[in-house]
């Protein structure tokens, strides 16, 4: 004890909970834990604040995050895993084990009934209020018959040992369980970051888990077909466990979709793909019961498919969890519990749960208000989950008005005996420290049973002393160990079956959804590096002219800056009604377009922009590309932090930015392939530079300069372009207007050229499925037969032609605003032909279900 007090341990042995899982009453190390001390003081101090450095690092350079509501860190804040995991040996968590299948079991056969015979109800094992007044049992849903012997397919069980030592049932989870992949995401992280902490310790791994997982979803499907289609549903990217979602897409290799992906046809679910429909056989779903059809539950849920629910009535489509299983969160049912296992199975409840009283009951009421302050005090509904009162917290006057509330609305509350989770072992500060801890493991129905997780989530409470275990709170996770004595397999291996995988292999077979990301996301990174580079000359503009006094270098200027405006459109800007005011401080105005998100066309709102698209591919993007993203971010969040701006560092925050978004490109070309949606992503970054350059043009080009200034013209638009060195290259002459344009609009061979952009689009264009039987070409295809067609007719003469009364080159005016027309338009098309979600469906009767 002496040698522990001056390590890691120091702190610890003075903690004064109830139950630590790594102390014995007697302030020893328990002997499950004693090999897993003896690692950690082996590492040391030094080496396990490197190793937790390390660990965060990993988590944030692959990208996995948290998203808590109204958090000041913003949304997508970076996962927190503990370097110190959590462990049970496998002797207890075989009883565990027993207790989560029996409680799936039990759970799986409520659900039944409650949608079924309502037996429970029939014969007063349940009152008909604990349910009915639950927002999770749903009309829509009774009687409908499910292929599936267990219609309970995946359930989540919140465990926390209670005062006798066991693990006690906290909460149970039916609707749609989170944390399957964080869980897998900490072993992979901790297993490669530290796995010293593995030493002589063996640890089952969850392979076989994720195996029966799989087949799971596989056999799911209703109907006898050799590759069913699963999908992922997901609400997108602003949901909490978003993350996830993609995570477990790409791991499972199943297509992740948003509601306006699916549609319901002649009863059958299908997925919107750019050639077509594709029905769809089983979803595993991440959205509440309430939002999944506005026809027959939420009107104004837009998370959902309209038609849903007949569909599944009509056993074309298996979902999982079945619509309707939010009503087995009832904490309502916990006191009824061991009546309705001796009902079903005639058994005991293996595991304990916490001593809980439904004030609905007279007796149960009075016995509760008689003692209100011992008592922690919920709503029945999930959906009020932060309205949990501690009573021996609250002041006489919260709790009179608690009271007033019980006895207005008693069927609303269940009052639950106060316990203290059990504490382990949290690493803080280079030393340990007991922190309140509450576990999360999972069950999938597997033939007549359940496969349980070996191990699952740790949920860790953010403070000391904190009550509440909660990620929202801030609360941090663990990797969690089951501990066994015979030696385990170091790899894991996960291997599915590839004849039951989804047949998604082409391009025609990318979910329109996902393809009008990507679509965008090319635009919008398009639009991102043109603005970034234009502006970057303009800044080198600015420095050079503090060394120049010559008129052109005056004159050049403010004609780059009105040219910002007419470029990103940021209007007024350089040439509005506030234009004296702009060019006498042009770098407030230049630093606005660079970082105010509100300002419709500035870089900040392009880069936003990107990253609502970016996120929502999440599932398909690599890691490199969410480390040179996650650089990208952190250049722009310094940059706003620093708001004392000047045209060196603006220069050099560019010269940054500009590199990665370079590189972001290039690894979306080799991450992703042109059956993924690659394709949608070229197009849509072809046009979106198309359209710049042509606006970039038409600012700096249509007017008549004199000699001097129209030199200083041309070589700031190549600059932009990054076309000087080519330009010397190829004419190796003085800068002329009509070597200028040969080169970045007339060249065949010149990439950055806008003839070689537009064939390039059109190429691209013309692979997109055709979404007629007859093969017709599609209105896009046709509108860029016009633009190449215009851009085989342009005359390099014409396009020089000076009118004398406007001093304008209006041939070359029209030319390039006849293009950009064709743009627009060829734009529309696309979104149009294959982007186009149906218009929300309106229930013909209006209902009301609350959450």
């Amino acid at each position: 004890m002496k040698t522990l007090t001056k390590t890691i341990f120091k702190n610890y042995f003075s903690a004064s909970s109830k139950y630590d899982e790594l102390l014995t009453a007697k302030m020893g190390i328990k002997d499950n834990w004693k090999i897993l001390s003896q690692n950690l003081l082996k590492i040391g101090t030094e080496n396990l604040s490197s190793k937790q450095t390390e660990l965060n690092w990993l988590l944030a350079e692959n990208g996995v995050t948290y998203n808590v509501y109204n958090d000041p860190k913003g949304l997508n804040r970076p996962w927190e895993l503990n370097v110190v995991p959590y462990l049970i040996h496998q002797n207890e968590w075989k009883g565990v084990e027993k207790g989560i299948q029996q409680r799936a079991e039990l759970l799986n056969l409520i659900l039944k009934d409650l949608y079924g015979k309502r037996d429970l109800l029939k014969n007063g094992i349940i009152p008909p209020e604990a349910i009915y007044a639950h927002s999770g049992f749903l009309r829509a849903c009774d009687q409908i018959q499910y292929k599936n012997s267990k219609q309970l397919s995946i359930y989540a069980a919140d465990l926390a040992r209670g005062p006798d030592g066991r693990m006690w049932v906290v909460n149970d989870r039916t609707q749609a369980p989170s944390g399957m992949g964080y869980a897998l995401e900490n072993r992979f992280s901790t297993s490669k970051i530290i796995p010293e902490l593995f030493t002589n310790i063996n640890v089952t791994q969850p392979s076989n888990f994720f195996n029966d997982f799989n087949q799971l979803l596989v056999n799911s499907a209703t109907t006898n077909v050799e590759s069913p289609m699963v999908v992922i549903l997901t609400p997108g990217p602003h949901n909490e466990t978003y993350f996830e979602h993609s995570y477990l897409s790409s791991f499972l290799g199943y297509p992740l979709v948003k509601g306006n992906d699916l549609v319901v046809r002649h009863g059958k679910v299908w997925l919107k793909s750019l050639k077509g429909l594709k029905q769809v056989d089983v979803i595993l779903r991440r959205i509440d019961d309430t939002f999944m059809d506005p026809l027959e539950l939420r009107e104004d849920s837009y998370l959902g498919v309209a038609g849903l629910l007949e569909a599944v009535r009509l056993q074309n489509v298996a979902i999982i969890n079945p619509i309707g299983s939010g009503v087995l969160e009832n904490p309502a049912l916990n006191p009824f519990m061991k009546n309705i296992c001796k009902y079903f199975l005639n058994e005991d409840l293996i595991l304990p749960q916490i001593a809980s009283w439904w004030c609905g009951q007279e007796k149960e009421r009075k016995h509760v208000l008689a003692d209100l302050p011992s008592f922690v005090l919920k709503r029945i509904d999930r959906s009020n989950r932060e309205h949990i009162y501690f009573c021996e917290f609250l002041d006489k006057a919260a709790l009179d008005a608690l009271k007033k509330e019980i006895l207005e609305f008693p069927f609303n509350f269940i009052a639950q005996e106060k316990i203290a989770f059990s504490t382990a072992p949290n690493f803080i500060e280079n030393q340990l420290e007991p922190r309140k801890i509450l576990c999360r493991t999972f069950a999938i129905a597997k033939e007549n049973s359940y496969s349980v997780m070996p191990g699952g989530l740790v949920r860790v409470a953010p403070e000391r002393e904190e009550l509440f275990v909660s990620n929202q709170r801030g609360g941090t996770s663990k990797d969690f160990w089951i501990v066994t004595d015979t030696p385990q397999p170091n790899l894991q291996n996960y291997s599915w079956n590839k004849t039951n995988s989804s047949p998604s292999t082409a391009i025609n077979d990318v979910p329109s959804h996902t393809a009008e990301n990507l679509f965008w996301s090319g635009r919008y990174i398009g639009r991102a590096l043109v603005t970034a580079r234009y502006l970057r000359m303009v800044l080198n503009q600015m420095t050079h002219a503090q060394y120049n006094d010559r008129k052109s270098e005056s004159e050049s200027l403010k004609t780059l800056f009105q040219s910002i405006t007419k470029i990103t459109s940021t209007f007024p800007g350089f040439i509005g009604e506030n234009e004296d005011d702009a060019l006498q401080n042009p770098l407030k105005e230049i630093s606005d377009i660079i970082v105010d998100e509100h300002k419709i066309g500035s870089f900040a709102q392009s880069m936003q922009s990107f990253s609502n698209s970016y996120y929502a591919l999440r599932n398909l993007w690599s890691r490199d590309m969410w480390r040179v993203f996650d650089g990208i971010q952190k250049h722009v969040k310094n940059l706003k932090a620093d708001d004392d701006y000047s045209v060196f560092k603006l220069t050099n925050f560019f010269d940054k930015i500009i590199t990665r978004l370079i590189a972001f490109m290039a690894l979306t070309e080799e991450s992703i392939l042109v059956r993924q949606g690659l394709l949608l992503y070229f197009i849509g970054l072809q046009l979106e530079i198309s359209a710049m350059n042509i606006e970039k043009f038409r600012a700096l080009l249509i007017v008549n300069y004199d000699e001097e200034l129209e030199y200083e013209i041309l070589e700031s638009l190549l600059n932009s372009h990054e076309s000087l060195n080519i330009y010397r290259y190829s004419y190796n002459s003085y800068l002329s207007l009509e070597n200028v344009l040969n080169l970045i609009i007339l060249d065949k061979e010149y990439s950055r050229s806008l003839t070689y952009q537009m064939h390039r689009l059109k190429k691209d264009i013309d692979k997109l499925p055709s979404t007629n039987e007859r093969k017709n070409l599609t209105i896009c295809q046709e509108n860029m037969n016009l633009v190449i067609s215009k851009m085989e007719s342009l005359n390099l003469k014409d396009m020089l032609v000076v009118n004398s009364e406007s001093n304008m080159r209006e041939n070359l005016d029209n030319i390039l605003s006849e293009l950009s027309d064709l743009l627009h338009i060829t734009s529309l098309s696309i979104s149009d032909t294959y982007f186009n979600h149906s218009q929300p469906q309106k229930q013909l009767v209006n209902r009301t279900i609350t959450s």
